[in-house]
């Protein structure tokens, strides 16, 4: 019988995930990531929680699968403080590519290997077929966009079983089957970020930043601030009133300047990305036609992708119209149609 390493979290998708591969015959054993974040500041919307732990543990014994709750907290604390030092450097990380890529299908494989299981397979909305990444059946629930880290020699040992299915099937299934978690609210906040606000998180770490000043494109002085850390490009709340919308087009922590803007100078046209991962062939020196997502709710736009003289792992990416607040530090990801390509970070 194949075994396989399932994550359990404590939600209802990865609840389904380990019942529909135990539904087809699979040796399911379940671990649950303990992140080393304090159980009294955990937000009720945060994954990785004391009761997100026990709730996993409770499908666990439910399916009648071997359940692990593995401490974690020395590689989460490693995420934590290069998501602070990205913050530092006036960028504006995405932590949960990381944690899929370090973490879940990282650690996992090796723990995996252990324990004689086969592959890794979590409640993610993607698909895998023939060792290549695909979206999920459902686009509003798609999630492939958190996975383009996974290295591509690793995608024929990882298992997506909701690929295929939307949220309500989800939830259906679980609730026929009796599982705890088949109403239980979706985790919305990054899990070592508890109150919802990274502010909280950078001024915790003694990162609330030095005042600066606000200043527009001709770097005429709009007025003052308490910190670059507490902006990320495209934000409009919190900057002085200058009588007509403006918004943060630039961050210069080495000045502490933030640069305002109004909506058309959010615009851009092309984008380096950086530490590019590749899920195909990479491409040759005339590129590649695709699209390109630059937040994980944007839409794809489409683009041409052209290498760097530097290597595969850089690319400029020129988009078919101007995009806005393309932001240093989140992910970019390119597809052709439903397949992933590969990503990398915008720089």
């Amino acid at each position: 019988m194949t075994r396989v390493l399932t994550a359990l979290s404590g939600g209802v998708d990865s609840s389904v995930a380990a019942l529909l591969l135990l539904e087809a015959g699979v040796d399911v054993v379940a671990v649950f990531m303990r992140n080393g974040i304090s159980a009294g500041n955990t937000a009720k919307k945060s994954c990785c929680s004391a009761a997100d732990s026990r709730d996993a543990s409770t499908v666990a014994s439910r399916l009648g699968i071997p359940f692990f709750a593995i401490d974690y907290a020395r590689e989460f604390a490693g995420l934590v403080n290069r998501f602070v030092e990205e913050y530092r450097r006036g960028r504006t990380p995405n932590p949960c590519v990381l944690c899929n890529q370090d973490l879940k299908f990282g650690q996992l494989f090796s723990l995996a290997e252990s324990m004689d299981a086969g592959s890794v397979a979590t409640g993610h909305y993607a698909r895998v077929d023939s060792g290549r990444l695909f979206r999920a059946k459902d686009l509003n629930k798609d999630q492939s966009y958190y996975l383009f880290g996974v290295e591509r020699s690793d995608l024929g040992r990882v298992s997506f079983p909701l690929g295929d299915m939307s949220k309500q099937e989800v939830r259906d299934r679980a609730r026929a089957a009796g599982l705890v978690t088949a109403d239980k609210a979706e985790s919305m906040e990054i899990c070592f970020v508890p109150s919802g606000d990274y502010r909280d998180l950078l001024r915790a770490q003694g990162e609330a930043g030095s005042p600066g000043l606000f200043v527009d494109e001709a770097g005429k002085v709009l007025g003052e601030h308490a910190g670059v850390q507490n902006f990320t490009v495209g934000q409009r709340k919190g900057l002085p009133a200058m009588g007509s919308p403006h918004y943060v087009r630039e961050l210069r922590p080495a000045v502490g300047e933030v640069v305002l803007c109004t909506r058309e100078g959010l615009l851009g046209s092309e984008a380096r990305v950086v530490d590019v991962n590749w899920l195909v062939d990479a491409p040759g020196k005339r590129g590649i036609e695709g699209e390109v997502k630059i937040r994980a709710r944007s839409e794809p736009i489409p683009a041409r992708i052209l290498p760097d003289e530097e290597g595969p792992e850089r690319v400029q990416v020129q988009f078919s119209r101007p995009v806005s607040a393309i932001s240093p530090g989140q992910a970019a990801v390119f597809y052709q149609g439903d397949l992933v390509l590969g990503g990398g970070w915008l720089d």
